[in-house]
């Protein structure tokens, strides 16, 4: 079952699988009571947003969730797909975009077309799971460097200079934008310093920076600088733009060849209509109304700072990202997090091993920006009556929290 799945049969429903319902917002209801909510990566608020809304009912009525049928190579194209996808790309400072029916199997799908057996990839250690199983589809060498170190990134890059040298393939870099448990990002500026010296091609997976990240929200390469030099770009609809797909962008050549060659688009079924019509909507609100990321750094800054203030270690995240790093095990992960959600009222993401060290609770905040400044003092007074209480040795009574 694994150092998680053994505890399966006590955690379902609550600690693993919880069920939150009613209205995307900072307020839902988990088992009957209603929780200050920080675990939706609804970064700009736009799940709820009445126009939003309006627009995705709209198209369900008018083209249901069926339609266009089947792949988008065979049956499943539309204007509406062609003109999300030019937008994006225009959006991020590509040439082209294609869609993606979920981030995830895109990602995937991206490295398995991207690299052949002559090829290598250098990854950071910090990488995403979707990036770790499309290397797993990968036949040729692939390298790790330790997380945004760049040293040890120019090492590796010396490695696979030396094999492609021989093989005469070519040399594929991948980094994330913004990492989604500690919420620091990527080092795209040096990384792409040395493109020169070792001639490879950088894809970045920037899930969590598209929307949040940089002056117009193009992203963390926009923030760094570097927009211009990341060669394939990647994010998902899951985070900032509240919905479901993605898609990829980059110059004209290689997206068409992605389009003709990645198999989990090619095969699977075209990203339903109200999605694109929806996506559509998300992006116009994004592009042409700053108060949103405008809303959701004053939450992000307050809340960090809060914290930080409090003596509570939130590590070195330069993004909405906000990690609350505290130190036990499974016991103390457990009485901690009903705590919270018992006695204050809050819910958050609660993560451990092996998604990290032994010995690290990490409670993953994510402000958006319908959260108030209201629910933060709160909030940030509750995880100091926790920190208190870890400190004196309160959490360590019972190997698990059971709750029912």
């Amino acid at each position: 079952m694994g150092p998680l799945g053994k505890y399966a049969d006590q955690a379902h429903g609550y600690f693993a699988f919880p069920q939150l319902e009613g209205e995307i917002a900072p307020r839902m209801m988990f088992l009957g009571k209603e929780r200050l909510t920080w675990s939706l990566n609804d970064y700009l608020g736009l799940a709820n947003h009445p126009e939003v809304r309006k627009v995705d009912a709209d198209a369900a009525k008018e083209y249901g969730m069926a339609y266009p049928m089947g792949a988008r190579m065979l049956s499943g194209q539309t204007k509406f797909h062609e003109q999300l996808e030019n937008e994006l790309a225009e959006f991020v400072g590509k040439e082209a975009g294609f869609l993606l029916n979920y981030g995830y199997q895109g990602m995937v799908s991206i490295i398995d077309s991207l690299v052949n057996r002559k090829d290598v990839i250098v990854y950071d250690s910090e990488a995403h799971a979707c990036i770790i199983d499309g290397m797993r589809l990968h036949i040729g060498k692939r390298f790790v460097y330790p997380h945004n170190n760049m040293e040890k990134l120019e090492l590796q890059l010396s490695h696979a200079k030396n094999i492609v040298d021989q093989t005469g393939g070519g040399i594929l870099v991948i980094s994330e934008g913004v990492y989604s448990m500690i919420g620091d990002l990527g080092k795209l500026d040096k990384i792409v310093e040395l493109k020169k010296k070792f001639n490879f091609r950088l894809l970045v997976d920037d899930a969590h920076g598209f929307g949040t990240m940089g002056k117009t929200g193009a992203g963390t390469g926009e923030h760094c600088g570097v927009q211009d030099e990341i060669d394939i770009y990647f994010s998902t609809f899951a985070k900032a733009m509240a919905g479901i797909g993605g898609f990829v962008a980059s110059k004209k050549e290689v997206i068409k060849y992605l389009a003709y060659n990645m198999r989990s688009q090619t095969y699977a079924k075209s990203l339903p209509m109200p999605m694109v019509k929806g996506a559509l909507k998300r992006l116009d609100m994004i592009r042409n109304d700053s108060s949103f990321k405008d809303k959701l750094w004053i939450i992000v800054n307050a809340i960090q700072k809060g914290l930080r203030e409090k003596g509570l270690d939130i590590g070195v995240t330069r993004s909405p990202v906000t990690p609350v790093i505290l130190h036990g095990g499974i016991p103390e992960a457990t009485q901690i997090t009903v705590d919270l959600r018992e006695n204050h009222n809050v819910f958050c993401s609660i993560v451990t091993y092996p998604v990290v060290p032994k010995g690290t609770i990490l409670l993953r905040i994510i402000p958006t920006a319908v959260h108030t400044l209201e629910d933060v003092e709160y909030t940030v007074n509750a995880f100091a009556a926790v920190k208190k209480k870890l400190d004196a040795g309160q959490y360590s009574k019972t190997e698990f929290a059971i709750v029912r």
